[in-house]
């Protein structure tokens, strides 16, 4: 896996043999997201829009906007609203404003319940509205504005003397009259259009006439992120976090997988390999404690990292195997004798292998299991056997563990003879052809011997 590419292929197959651990992790994130919730008291928005009659550039809308959520304005809603404990400071936090299409300011306001929110977006409306047309009434000049009255008077009065002047004119009798008519009824006009010229020459006048579009609605729903939401982010990112860890200490993992770094660690040769099928493949050795029950009941004892195991073949082609790496150690061996078949404690495949090959090599040579733990590494000292062969599956044991194994046996004086692999793969429902050659039981170690201390 350290050195693989990971595929869909390997995120499948770690999702699906470890489906309790990922299914135990995602439940908690999803209890994490639910007492997130219930810490974050739930909250409303809702909005108030007011629109800006007149011409409006779109610098004069975000200078609009930025007036609607300011500390002036804010500080005249939280006194109109009289919210016990709450301050301007603390409704510029729960007020927001952007500019609309069509000239629009949209308020929005946050509040603990449907009701408060939308007093809130309603007040900081009518509060806006107030203190922008207070802003342009402050801006405009007093002397202009009466100069600008007297003047549309001034032109009213004008045009009422015209409209005298062409009636007491004669009606249409000669050709002057008719010019003289004419005349002022034309200087009318361009008095009107002044006057409505000079209307226009005030944009002030219009834009300080905001209007609040009705008031805001009541949210019927809370806004994001709501309950359902955090739950589902609690147990997504618990979910993603686990498959993440699972796949990043499968990278960082240094345990041997390959047959020539195995033989390197142990410094022997590998004198071939046996397959053992296994019902259930990848599990580790059952193991006793806390610790291990806790493993079982999370799932973690199976092995996710290692590709499915092969079909298995028949039974007559796995006993081929067996005799083969009985005839290779024979061939290694100057003389008949006792050998120790050195298995690490927790390798079941390992140590069904060893079993299986005893029950093989019969007499010749004569073999006897032992396990070795692989954190404190104690074989025993030498006997009657003369040398050892160690037996474990690829992909469980770092070089520094099967170096300990390789020191214990070289301190209790047993040559490390050989090297077998026990790779698992999967039972066929078929019936096996043929029988081992030998029926002898294995030498099997017990007592003290199953420690690896001195028989």
């Amino acid at each position: 896996m350290s050195d693989d590419t990971i595929r869909l292929v390997t995120i499948g197959r770690m999702i699906r043999r470890r489906r309790r651990l990922l299914t135990i992790l995602t439940l908690l994130g999803a209890l994490v997201g639910y007492g997130t919730s219930v810490l974050v008291p739930p909250r409303y928005t809702t909005s108030a829009s007011v629109l800006l009659p007149g011409a409006w550039e779109e610098r004069e809308l975000l200078t609009q906007t930025e007036i609607a959520t300011s500390s002036a304005v804010a500080d005249r809603a939280a006194a109109a609203l009289h919210w016990p404990g709450v301050s301007g400071r603390d409704l510029r936090d729960r007020v927001g404003a952007k500019a609309a299409d069509g000239n629009i300011i949209t308020i929005s306001g946050t509040a603990g319940t449907p009701e408060r929110a939308q007093r809130l977006a309603d007040e900081v409306a009518r509060q806006f509205v107030t203190f922008a047309a207070r802003i342009v009434d402050d801006d405009t000049d007093p002397e202009a504005a009466a100069q600008l009255t007297a003047l549309q008077q001034m032109v009213v009065r004008t045009s009422r003397r015209i409209t005298e002047l062409a009636d007491a004119t004669d009606p249409g009798r000669t050709v002057e009259s008719v010019q003289t008519r004419t005349e002022l009824a034309k200087l009318r006009t361009s008095l009107q259009e002044a006057v409505n010229k000079l209307d226009q020459a005030g944009p002030a006048a219009d834009k300080a006439h905001m209007v609040v579009m009705g008031p805001a609605a009541r949210p019927a729903g809370e806004a994001p992120p709501t309950r359902i939401q955090l739950i589902a982010a609690g147990a997504l990112l618990f979910f993603l976090l686990a498959v993440v860890g699972q796949l990043a200490a499968a990278r960082m993992s240094r345990r041997l997988r390959t047959p020539p770094e195995i033989a390197a660690a142990l410094g022997s040769a590998l004198l071939g390999t046996v397959d053992v099928p296994d019902e259930r493949p990848g599990r580790r050795a059952e193991g006793r404690g806390p610790r291990a029950r806790l493993r079982r009941l999370l799932g973690a004892d199976i092995r996710w990292d290692v590709p499915t195991p092969p079909a298995s073949g028949d039974e007559a082609g796995r006993q081929i195997r067996y005799r083969r790496v009985c005839a290779r150690l024979r061939d290694r061996l100057p003389a008949p004798r006792r050998l120790l078949v050195v298995v690490p404690d927790g390798d079941e495949i390992a140590r069904r292998a060893a079993g299986r090959l005893a029950a093989e090599a019969g007499s010749d040579p004569l073999l006897r299991v032992v396990g070795v733990c692989v954190s404190q590494p104690m074989v025993a000292d030498r006997d009657d056997e003369s040398g050892a062969l160690v037996v474990l599956s690829a992909g469980n044991w770092t070089a520094a563990e099967l170096a300990g194994i390789a020191e214990a046996c070289a301190d209790a004086k047993h040559e490390v003879v050989g090297i077998v692999l026990a790779g698992p793969v999967l039972a066929r429902a078929t019936r096996s052809v043929g029988r081992p050659r030998h029926t002898a039981a294995p030498v099997l170690a017990v007592g003290d011997d199953a420690k690896g201390s001195p028989g």
